[in-house]
């Protein structure tokens, strides 16, 4: 993508459908008189009262404690350096972002336009009665050194300078996981330290906490090697300064065990890794290019153990590991700081969680085998939903231990199962779904690829690596728009009806009256239909041309479904085709079927239909625990509809007992833990937080989920086509681009899966 067009596209996501990426909810009810009596004028003063006789009272009545003011003055923002405090507001409110989806903190962005020290802190005294915990970003050094100072002995919350100690404590983990891997002692070590600034100088601090030796460690910044006889070093740069007489880099890196990068790109040559000691450990941070490519560093030392800032390499050193989990634990204990026992807490902690068994959504998330504690892996991903349950907890016990937390948790259990219900663990599954697709993009035919919003879905999947778009249409419109729309890249254009096709075009009509012509097909019809393109893309992937499809953008669902049931036809052992609708809730990601095929389906198709939805949802990495729904409850009514439900079930608890599968059961008690627990205990579903439901007709799945879809402005992704022989997903009428994008994820997950399942029979 070019940098003009990734332009373009950040200022619309920044300035459309409503300016800017966060707002303010409202928490209680508002919707009659009493509603605003209670909230505000008179019964708000109730709460006032409270707090004015007891300050403390104020985390019981008022959202203090679950608030973080994310504050910068812009003076440091990375890759952009000082560009003041509107301009520094889009990357705050990014962080507030991510506080909240990580860990469900609201983030508050406050900009101060100042450079002052003293009226940096003033102000932030002076406003931090409103907030939980302080969360500075992007201040320069080395004015950001003595504000967070300062406001840590001054305030009696929480403060972090995020940009000092995030990196410091995703990459003390990796490095403590990373001498254990080497077989190195982490007292004896030397570290080569490329930057100075705030990041740096918290990164070998707390490098220091856990060991390491000043007189081991050498810190450079832009002039060379920080030398003791260098005049006018600042007092970061006199803590690390060294005696020995030594000047560049080059130098520097001479048999060293450690190199940590926190500064411009590619100042690390070849030469120099190999002078490195053995089994080194290399910390390349820069972003987004690090000081040495992570292939050209593999390739020079298959030794090596790498991190980088990146993503798209092994052991990526990102913050959100660390700060939306740490100001987590702090605020549930109401911890009066940050200190270094609570940051050691939770270096720990991640450093612990990468040696345990990855879970299989993670596994799937990242498309490997097996995660698993290396050379490859010695951080958690940040997809990983364990973080949430893992590093507050640690944190807190910290504070608790370290005396400055002022409401000890005592029920650790509650604890925990309250953190796995925040936002920020199930509601990842579209950028799960994305980054997923991204590892192994695959060719999906997009069959609609003349209209706008086909063609616009198709340039975000090709331009963020989620798939390798096929266009079908007609050429010169798809050009013209292709103009319109910058789309620049060399992407296949097909045409089915123009003479370039016509040999592809035969040879498919002739596989096509093969294969249908006991079941009324002609061969004339074969050609005729072979110039439409939903039966020539079907044929695509039947022929191995292309591994995905999707269609449906502008015609009614039966009218595409035929020609793909058609021509792919259902796959081995399969009886019914069906879809499942994956909606995006509050509670986390419900999987609803049958959405869109089957209108009235029997118990065997029923349980058939039940089994497959369980089997999505384990393919996109949760564990199932599955729904049949109906209106009555285990055998309250005799009812034919409710009956067929009830042997579904029956069908499936004697030839699936593994699987956690019940009902008939309605909605309300389905989806209410405590309520299925107390009417229903014997249900496998008691007790249990359902993700599937599966309907007992077309009409109820249909009308739920498009319900769901209008009322509540649920986001959907879907129809899933289940149990046909390639990846072909049909959209609903007028899809939007973003459901678009993502049921071309879906379509590559899907052939990506399909593939795995041929290699492994092929292995057999």
């Amino acid at each position: 993508m070019s940098k003009e067009k990734r332009r373009r596209q950040a200022l619309v996501y920044h300035a459309k459908p409503q300016p800017g990426k966060i707002k303010v909810v409202p928490t209680k009810p508002y919707s009659t008189q009493r509603d605003l009596a209670l909230a505000y004028s008179p019964g708000v003063a109730e709460p006032c009262l409270e707090i004015e006789k007891n300050p403390e009272e104020v985390y019981r009545y008022t959202a203090k404690g679950n608030v973080v003011a994310v504050i910068s003055n812009g003076t440091a923002v990375l890759g952009l350096g000082n560009i003041g405090p509107e301009a520094s507001k889009p990357v705050m409110e990014g962080k507030s972002l991510l506080f909240k989806i990580f860990a469900d903190i609201d983030g508050i962005d406050i900009e101060l336009d100042t450079e002052d020290v003293d009226k940096f802190v003033e102000t932030v005294k002076t406003i931090a009665p409103t907030f939980g915990g302080i969360n500075l970003e992007d201040i320069k050094a080395p004015e950001a050194f003595e504000i967070e100072r300062r406001l840590k002995e001054e305030l009696d919350i929480p403060v972090m300078h995020d940009d000092q100690h995030g990196t410091a404590i995703i990459s003390a983990a990796a490095l403590l996981n990373a001498l254990e891997l080497a077989k190195k002692k982490i007292e004896k070590v030397k570290i080569v330290i490329s930057g100075a600034g705030a990041a740096a100088v918290s990164c070998s601090r707390l490098y220091k906490a856990f060991g390491a030796k000043a007189e081991n460690m050498v810190m450079l910044d832009s002039k060379g090697v920080i030398r003791s006889d260098r005049e006018k070093l600042s007092s970061q740069k006199e803590e690390f300064a060294t005696d020995r007489k030594i000047n560049t880099l080059e130098e520097a890196m001479k048999d060293a065990d450690v190199f940590i990068g926190l500064s411009i790109a590619n100042i690390v040559s070849p030469k120099m890794l190999k002078s490195m000691a053995k089994n080194p450990i290399v910390f390349a941070m820069a972003n987004p290019d690090p000081e040495i490519e992570y292939d050209l560093a593999c390739k020079t030392r298959d030794d090596i153990i790498m991190a980088t800032g990146r993503s798209d390499h092994p052991n990526q050193v990102n913050n959100v590991l660390g700060f939306p989990f740490i100001f987590r634990g702090s605020l549930d204990v109401r911890a009066t700081k940050i200190n270094e026992d609570m940051k050691m807490a939770a270096v720990r902690a991640l450093a612990d969680l990468t040696k345990e068994p990855v879970p299989e959504q993670v596994n799937i998330t990242y498309d490997t085998t097996r995660l698993a504690f290396g050379k490859d892996y010695i951080i958690p991903k940040p997809f990983d939903p364990r973080l949430i349950t893992t590093i507050p907890p640690a944190v807190a016990k910290a504070a608790m231990e370290s005396g400055v937390a002022k409401a000890p948790i005592k029920d650790w259990d509650a604890y925990v199962e309250g953190l796995h219900q925040r936002s920020g663990n199930d509601n990842k599954i579209v950028r799960l779904l994305h980054n997923r697709a991204k590892v192994n993009p695959k060719r999906i035919v997009f069959a609609e690829a003349e209209l706008l919003d086909v063609l616009k879905a198709a340039q975000i999947v090709h331009d963020e690596g989620i798939a390798k778009p096929i266009l079908l249409g007609n050429r010169t419109t798809i050009e013209r728009l292709k103009k319109e729309l910058d789309f620049d890249a060399d992407v296949p254009i097909i045409d089915p009806r123009s003479p370039e096709t016509k040999e592809i075009r035969t040879k498919y009509a002739q596989k096509l009256w093969e294969a249908r012509k006991r079941k009324g097909e002609t061969e004339y019809s074969a050609r005729i239909n072979m110039g439409k393109r939903n039966y020539f893309g079907s044929m695509m992937l039947m022929e191995g041309d292309a591994d995905g499809m999707i269609s449906g953008y502008s015609r009614s669902y039966p009218k595409v479904l035929k020609p793909v049931f058609e021509v792919l036809g259902k796959a081995t052992g399969v009886t019914r085709a069906a879809t499942v609708n994956i909606m995006i809730t509050q509670r986390g990601p419900l999987f609803l079927a049958d959405t869109s095929v089957n209108i009235d389906p029997n118990a065997e198709e029923l349980a058939e239909i039940a089994l497959m939805t369980a089997n999505v949802a384990s393919t996109f990495g949760f564990d199932p625990v599955v729904a049949l729904l109906s209106y009555a409850n285990f055998g309250s009514s005799q009812h034919p509809h409710a009956r067929k439900v009830r042997e579904a079930v029956r069908i499936l608890h004697e030839q699936h007992p593994e699987l956690v599968i019940d009902g008939e059961i309605q909605t309300d008690f389905a989806l209410n833990q405590e309520l299925c627990h107390n009417n229903f205990p014997f249900s496998k579903l008691a007790g249990k937080k359902v993700n599937a439901l599966v309907f007992p007709n077309l009409e109820a799945a249909n009308i739920t989920y498009k319900l769901l879809k209008g009322l509540n402005n649920a986001d959907s992704i879907g129809p899933i086509m289940l149990g046909l022989r390639k990846s072909a997903h049909i959209l609903q009428l007028g899809a939007s681009v973003e459901e678009m994008v993502n049921m071309a994820a879906v379509a590559v997950i899907d052939a990506q899966e399909r593939e795995k399942r041929k290699k492994a029979k092929s292995a057999k």
